[in-house]
């Protein structure tokens, strides 16, 4: 039996989750970043100090027995597996992951915010079988837009390398953009999407794609002209959420060209959207993270912590 601390501090929230290796359960809590109306977003140094106040009792939450003995901390500490990738938010969570270990003596695991992801996937749709063979990850949400070809790895559990990226605007950061443009709280994603399904509109939408890579920036100014031209406002998110759609399917089929066979695995919090999970499973039996693991969260995090 192992039980395993997973801690993460993204720039949109804290996250803690508690797994136990032998039964399989995970215990997990988050809390939002708070984010100004109308903002998009937040400081490095706002966030570094929400999550701050946030940790102790977020980690404590996951803990529903006293006197449990931790065998490993895992902790993000950077937004991806490459080199130079890095933001100060996740310094949190790293100096927290640490003190717990040195005060315990768990052994301490570092990963990447994007592991976690792809790992909370897997967990969520029980699919960890899938580490076994190389699959494609897309992690789509404000930070990132991007796909990437997961090998395994006898240290890291398994390595990633970039195949495919936005090269402008990502697509939680169009999303947002969206609902601030259509008065929605931040982050936008879950709103936009309920608003959308009250829109009967069909759109025909041709993104730009090459070699896989997508360009995004487009979608804000075409909102914008929509609600200047006083369209509705659920038109307007379901053209974001279409056009979105289509670009990661233009994207997907893109590398199952290159790559043919690759199982595909979709996670981060665009991936909760409604109408995108329902045709991409359609489309390609791809796996998802169930929407309670498809925004930020720490399960993938203590999952590999246990690998």
């Amino acid at each position: 039996m192992m039980i395993c601390l997973g801690i993460d501090t993204s720039n949109y929230t804290t996250s803690a989750a508690l797994f136990d290796s032998s039964s399989g359960l995970l215990q997990k809590n988050g809390r939002l970043l708070t984010v100004k109306a109308g903002e998009l977003g937040l400081r490095q140094s706002d966030a570094v100090f929400q999550h701050t106040m946030n940790l102790p009792s977020i980690i404590k939450s996951v803990f529903s027995e006293k006197n449990v003995k931790i065998d490993r901390v895992g902790v993000s500490v950077s937004p991806r597996d490459e080199e130079g990738s890095y933001m100060p938010c996740f310094m949190t969570g790293k100096g927290a992951a640490e003190m717990i270990s040195t005060v315990t003596g768990a052994e301490i695991r570092y990963f990447s915010h994007q592991a976690g992801h792809i790992a909370a996937a897997l967990y969520s749709a029980d699919a960890l079988s899938l580490l076994e063979k190389d699959f494609i990850a897309f992690h789509v949400s404000g930070g990132t837009t991007e796909a990437v070809r997961v090998t395994p790895h006898k240290e890291k559990v398994f390595s990633c390398s970039l195949v495919a990226r936005s090269l402008d605007l990502k697509a939680g950061q169009a999303i947002d953009r969206t609902g601030n443009l259509l008065g929605l709280p931040f982050p936008s994603g879950m709103y936009l999407d309920k608003l959308s399904l009250e829109s009967d509109r069909v759109y025909k939408i041709k993104p730009f794609v090459k070699d896989g890579n997508c360009s995004v920036s487009g979608l804000q100014n075409k909102c914008e002209k929509m609600k200047r031209d006083g369209e509705k406002d659920c038109d307007i998110a379901k053209y974001c959420i279409d056009y979105i759609s289509q670009v990661l399917f233009e994207m997907t089929l893109s590398l199952l060209k290159k790559y043919p066979g690759h199982p595909l695995v979709y996670s981060g919090g665009v991936m909760s959207n409604t109408l995108i999970r329902q045709r991409f499973k359609d489309e390609f039996g791809a796996v998802f993270a169930a929407p309670g693991f498809s925004s930020d969260n720490a399960a993938g995090i203590a999952v590999l912590a246990s690998l």
